[in-house]
């Protein structure tokens, strides 16, 4: 396990170096100046250099580069040319919206998907399973931003009980310094401040979890299906334990283990997917703000969101490798 978790670190630190620099190369090789939209139209030439050589843009890219990642490795990601902002504040600002949205959505994805594989393995070879998996073909058809749509169509104008922009209402007082509103607001038991979130957040996060809940819930009734011609269920069978019982108890915490493996995968495309729901839903995350930096052209802000992102995405794998090896006892002997 030492040696693996060590080889495993490596190779996230190669990682996080290729996107880093492949990141910088591409944002600098596209066409347009960021400086030249910083100033007013009416700035000359010596303006534009004087600001060019104050964000360090007139130098060669791979000496910019190393300029960058050694301020960087010292947590220094420079200042966002569109905001004027420090880079990092602006980042960990709108990164707790984020990650509670794909929290809630993999949860969600979670408790559905694994109530639609029950329930199908329940009452496997009948119509309720066929019902099931033409749901799960369904949700798996539209992608997210798409469900996105359908529910503010739904929920925001023809049935007006979700809010269809913002993370909270403006009007409420938030005492909170984290930036984790949901988890504080249970931690200081605000019902009123919980309940507005989940009004804001529940229709971005729904959008996000259905085709999510769909592959869980095909992967854990595939599993439960194989689970339930091993012998140990067999011998529960025997015992008389209902098939409920057996189900739930017998074979579910088995076939459950690629399924949770499954999910903490799909916990990175999660993230990544809510850049397009968050600027849909006008969330304050850090999706929509990634969003907003590429059409400012906002180099500094860019490169530190993608590598941000990327960090979160192989320390996510990194985890879920290392759990798939505690609760497979064969691969953490081996």
């Amino acid at each position: 396990m030492s040696r693996n978790l060590l080889i495993r670190l490596g190779s996230t630190m190669v990682t996080l170096f290729g996107v880093a620099f492949i990141v910088f190369i591409l944002v600098r090789v596209v066409p347009g100046n960021p400086i030249a939209m910083m100033l007013p139209p009416g700035a000359s030439d010596a303006d534009i250099a004087l600001l060019t050589a104050h964000y360090g843009l007139d130098k060669p890219i791979l000496t910019q580069f190393w300029i960058w990642l050694g301020r960087a490795l010292q947590g220094d990601f420079g200042m966002s040319i569109s905001l004027r902002q420090d880079v990092m504040s602006l980042i960990f600002g709108r990164l707790p919206a984020t990650l509670e949205l794909a929290t809630l959505a993999l949860v969600i994805a979670m408790a559905l998907g694994g109530a639609l594989a029950i329930t199908a393995a329940r009452f496997r070879g009948t119509a309720v399973e066929t019902g099931i998996d033409l749901a799960n073909g369904a949700s798996l058809a539209m992608p997210d931003f798409l469900w996105g749509l359908t529910f503010i169509l739904l929920f925001g104008v023809l049935i007006p009980v979700f809010a269809i922009s913002g993370r909270v209402s403006p009007s409420l007082d938030l005492p909170f310094v984290t930036g984790f509103y949901l988890i504080e607001s249970i931690l200081r038991l605000r019902v009123d401040i919980f309940l507005d979130l989940m009004r804001h957040m529940l229709m971005p996060a729904l959008a996000l979890a259905l085709p999510l809940a769909a592959v869980i819930a095909q992967l854990l009734k595939t599993s439960l299906k194989e689970a339930m011609q091993q012998d140990y269920v067999m011998l529960a069978r025997t015992k008389g334990f209902s098939e409920t019982r057996v189900l739930i108890s017998e074979a579910l915490r088995n076939a459950v283990i690629p399924t949770l493996t499954l999910a903490g995968v799909q916990f990175t495309f999660l993230i990544g997917g809510t850049v397009i729901v968050e600027r849909l839903f006008s969330y304050e995350g850090l999706g929509n703000m990634a969003i907003d930096a590429v059409i400012n052209r906002d180099l500094p802000l860019i490169q530190g969101i993608v590598l941000v992102f990327a960090l979160i995405f192989v320390v996510i794998n990194l985890i879920v490798d290392l759990s798939y090896a505690l609760l497979n006892p064969r691969l953490r002997h081996g």
